[in-house]
């Protein structure tokens, strides 16, 4: 008898208080009940059974969201096997890397990476079968293998320090690293959430994060454990979130800031009925206060800002609604604010000794709560990096206030330092993201002969619109120390984005930003 609660139970027990209430809904208007969930996933868990995957093996998939992709992440947690869900946009050598790292047992694919996984199942070893979401019949076909299990419940002592899930980083500033969850990690991630998400009873949201992402995947698994319906939609297409925003149903989304972006560019977005919507969470990434702005003005719902480094420390700050009122009522500081810790987490800022600076000025985030991930993975010297004493240090730099407000000042690893002096560049990009044009800005630095690195400025327009870059270089010298002007303004058709639609500073650095000595 398994004497507690495993996060693969939180399907079951919303099955069982309502049976009847939609679980997944569709674009297209279908809704698959917790009842009819809970029975799919134990089924899937059964047939998975027989195709040998026991607690501890791993199960790897390559797909755009669906329901099956949130079904397999539910049967391997009822089963204590270890989820892998890869970045759908990798190439097929990228993907054998992980694959490989990974070992996997069971590959799970959608319709357009049916060839691939074709492809790369006989050079993974262990690799033992390929399902494809996408198919009803045969011995690749998805709902064959879901109706060949029994709908009998699992009955796996999966204990809260068992690694359920293997993440690998989306490597904007490196390699991927193989990032270890705990089951543990997961429960408090989900609780955390619903608590500083100000999650509300009987709610219907949309998560944009991708599946593949600790973001998406801990938002579906709130949504399960508090027993309302997720909207399940391949991939984040504007129109379409814009049709459920407006839909009269959807009380909530999930979104970072590139997508805010995108859905304030289309026509009519001001004209839309959002009185249904109760709020707006966003992060993934830095946001300008005139984008912020916009977005208030716009959809009228609350916003509540997400910091953390999810995949590796979990929720780590939190700017909640009534923080975004504040800022409306004219504490306008706060719309460049990160919040103040997230619930359950001990935060501090820290120097390079590891000591705390004194507040205001700039150091390493570092926290401790429950959502830190066991390690990574066959690399212990760079767990030994990450965790220290129990603190997990993200590479993440911010100062706070004396009220205990956090700002965000970049990445350890994106610091510019000209001539000795450090240059943080969301000082910059925070000046240029409100400059008239301007859609998109990454600022970083590039190597110098001189200085040994200059500041390089790289940005997008809005659709119809131009930007001018002389005025850009006004702008920047009336806000700036000199050392911070940009010595350069790079204007490009589009950002390199990763799948959450982070900007790829590495792949700026590596593909236009070339060593020159003038």
């Amino acid at each position: 008898m398994r004497p507690r609660i495993r996060v693969g139970d939180y399907l079951r027990l919303s099955a069982q208080r309502s049976p009847d209430v939609a679980c997944l809904v569709f674009d297209d208007g279908r809704e698959q009940s917790f009842a009819e969930t809970n029975s799919r996933v134990n089924r899937l868990a059964q047939a998975m059974t027989a195709r040998g995957v026991r607690q501890g093996d791993k199960v790897a998939i390559v797909s755009t969201d669906c329901a099956g992709y949130i079904e397999v992440l539910l049967a391997c947690m009822k089963l204590g096997a270890v989820y892998v869900p890869l970045n759908n946009r990798l190439v097929d050598s990228e993907l054998l890397t992980l694959l490989r790292r990974a070992t996997p047992r069971l590959l799970f694919v959608s319709g357009r990476y049916l060839t691939t996984g074709r492809a790369l199942l006989p050079q993974v070893d262990g690799l033992d079968g390929l399902v494809d979401f996408d198919q009803v019949d045969g011995p690749e076909g998805y709902e064959e293998l879901v109706a060949s299990g029994e709908d009998v419940e699992p009955d796996v002592d999966v204990r809260d320090e068992d690694v359920i899930g293997l993440a690998f980083t989306s490597g904007t500033t490196g390699l991927p690293k193989g990032v270890l969850q705990s089951q543990g990690m997961i429960k408090s991630l989900i609780i955390n959430m619903s608590i500083d998400y100000e999650i509300q009873p009987g709610e219907f949201r949309y998560t944009a994060s991708p599946t593949f992402h600790i973001a998406g995947q801990a938002m579906i698994m709130m949504h399960v454990w508090r027993g309302f319906p997720t909207l399940v939609l391949p991939q984040f297409e504007p129109a379409s979130v814009l049709r459920w925003m407006r839909s009269g149903r959807l009380s909530g989304v999930f979104l970072v800031p590139t997508m805010i972006s995108t859905l304030l560019e289309q026509p009519g977005v001001e004209d839309g009925d959002y009185s249904a919507l109760g709020s707006i969470i966003y992060g993934g990434a830095a946001i300008s206060p005139t984008l912020l702005r916009t977005a208030m003005t716009t959809f009228g719902c609350r916003l509540i800002n997400a910091f953390g480094a999810a995949t590796e420390g979990g929720l780590q700050t939190v700017l909640g609604s009534a923080d975004h009122q504040r800022a409306l009522d004219g504490d306008t500081h706060l719309l460049g604010s990160l919040g103040k810790p997230a619930f359950g987490v001990e935060l501090r800022i820290v120097g390079e000794d590891g000591q705390d600076v004194p507040r205001g000025e700039v150091g390493e985030v570092v926290t401790r709560s429950d959502a830190v991930m066991n390690g990574y993975l066959e690399m212990p010297e760079e767990t030994a990096e990450a965790i220290r004493d129990g603190w997990f240090y993200g590479g993440d730099l911010a100062r706070q206030d004396e009220e205990g407000y956090l700002y965000l000042a970049g990445r350890r690893k994106d610091m510019i330092i000209r001539g000795g002096e450090n240059i943080y560049p969301i000082e910059i990009e925070t000046v240029l993201s409100g400059a008239p044009g301007v859609a998109q800005v990454a600022v970083v630095g590039r190597p110098h002969d001189h200085w040994g690195e200059v500041v390089v400025a790289v940005l997008t327009a809005h659709p119809g619109e131009e930007i001018d870059v002389d005025a850009l270089a006004v702008r920047c010298r009336e806000q700036l120390a000199a050392y911070k002007v940009p010595a350069e303004y790079l204007v490009l058709p589009e950002m390199p984005l990763n799948a959450s639609g982070k900007i790829l500073k590495r792949r700026l650095r590596e593909q236009l930003l070339a060593p020159a000595g003038a």
